[in-house]
């Protein structure tokens, strides 16, 4: 494994803590048991805030509308979810939430009256992400018959589409943060591509290519940009592993990490250095990239054969997953059991389908109060909005 500490420029100073006079005996053991039970509280999840279920937004049609993605848009104004029903809806944030007046009742919405408008999609949807620059105007996807579509959202149209990875399924996309924006694909022929948006006129033709697994040719799960600068991509792919790419140069990975017992189906980058993985082997995984070391696994959630979302709120530091049992979790960084579970009561599948939670995404908004949005299986969107506690000796809920 590689180490890649060029990309990023910052200082680890130690700092000592050395006491001024020797301890006596009993001093020192009075010390071990503070440090000791310090440690342990250390180890105790909390749960530091409120949340509360605001909005459902759901359908009285009993066809199948599985809701495979959430996104936000980059100011956080427009809600975007897609699945295996062929469309992309589009929501407004003040209409899927409640104004801030204290009331805790929840606010039921049918999708026909909650979404500004919808576009059909020739396949169904795996990703979709917003591209950067463009105004939140152009949304990207990635569907099950291996293409990328770009749609103008003004006009309603297609605007792009790649059909480069052999008809084989996309399962996510991802857009640089730079300035020419780049975009890339993950896909089951075992490949991450990108290619430059602007290209029109060469038929949006594949920039670079590479396969992380050259053996086996395992499926390309994830994809995303370093959000927070520097040239990186992390791939999760189907061998259990996560590779880090600098896109200037696609050769050799700049590092690997590999710890997970099976495919990795999420990577996010919760700062500059510091990313989160999911995987089906129900688990999700911190890691310090500059030197490949696992900081900490959380468990919990259920998952061991579908994609159940991952998302971070980078300003509480807070991670979210969906389960297969039908539950949303929410886990502090610091702490790997879960802080706060939801079920989810399923509107249209039988007793014996419970239906998962299948999509989940954090609005990237404030530091006291939060948005989290999660889709169902059975088509359902449940909007939840935590508030932070003021008394935090609090258990978990």
């Amino acid at each position: 494994m590689k180490n890649f500490s060029s990309h990023f420029p910052f200082q680890n100073p130690l700092h000592p803590n050395t006491p001024l006079t020797p301890f006596t005996n009993q001093e020192e053991e009075k010390e071990k048991e503070s440090n000791s039970s310090k440690h342990e509280d250390d180890q105790k999840p909390r749960c530091e805030w409120d949340f509360n279920l605001s909005t459902v937004i759901s359908s009285s049609a009993a066809a199948s509308d599985a809701i495979g993605v959430v996104e936000f848009n980059h100011d956080d104004t427009v809600l975007a979810t897609g699945g295996i029903a062929r469309k992309i809806r589009i929501y407004s944030v003040e209409t899927i939430l409640k104004p801030n007046n204290g009331e805790k009742e929840v606010n039921y919405i049918d999708h026909a009256a909650a979404c500004e408008f919808y576009i059909c999609t020739p396949a169904k949807l795996s990703s979709m992400k917003w591209r950067p620059g463009s105004g939140s105007r152009v949304i990207g996807s990635g569907d099950y018959d291996g293409v990328v579509m770009e749609y103008d959202l003004e006009k309603r149209v297609p605007v792009f589409e790649r059909d480069e990875h052999g008809g084989r399924r996309v399962w996510s996309i991802d857009y640089s943060h730079w300035d020419p924006t780049l975009g890339a694909s993950g896909s089951d022929d075992g490949t991450m591509q990108m290619w430059d948006p602007r290209c029109a006129d060469s038929g949006y033709k594949c920039v670079s290519s590479v396969q992380p697994n050259r053996v086996s040719g395992s499926p390309v799960c994830s994809v995303e940009f370093n959000p927070f600068g520097g040239h990186v991509v992390a791939v999760g792919c189907a061998d259990r592993r996560i590779y880090g790419y600098d896109v200037r140069k696609l050769v050799d990975p700049v590092f690997v990490l590999d710890g997970h017992g099976k495919a990795v189906t999420y990577t996010r980058f919760l700062d500059l250095r510091t990313l989160i993985s999911a995987s089906v082997d129900g688990c999700l995984m911190m890691w310090d990239a500059e030197d490949c070391s696992l900081i900490r696994t959380y468990k919990g959630h259920f998952n061991s054969r579908r994609f159940v979302g991952l998302s971070v709120w980078r300003n509480g530091g807070l991670l979210s997953c969906g389960s297969e049992n039908n539950q949303v979790f929410v886990y502090d960084k610091r702490w790997g059991d879960p802080v706060w579970v939801r079920g989810f009561k399923s509107l249209v599948q039988s007793q014996s389908d419970r239906g998962f939670v299948s999509g989940v995404c954090w609005r990237q908004t404030g530091e006291e109060r939060c948005t989290l949005v999660a889709g169902g299986s059975d088509g359902v969107l449940q909007v939840f909005e935590g508030e932070k506690k003021v008394n935090l000796n609090t258990s978990i809920e």
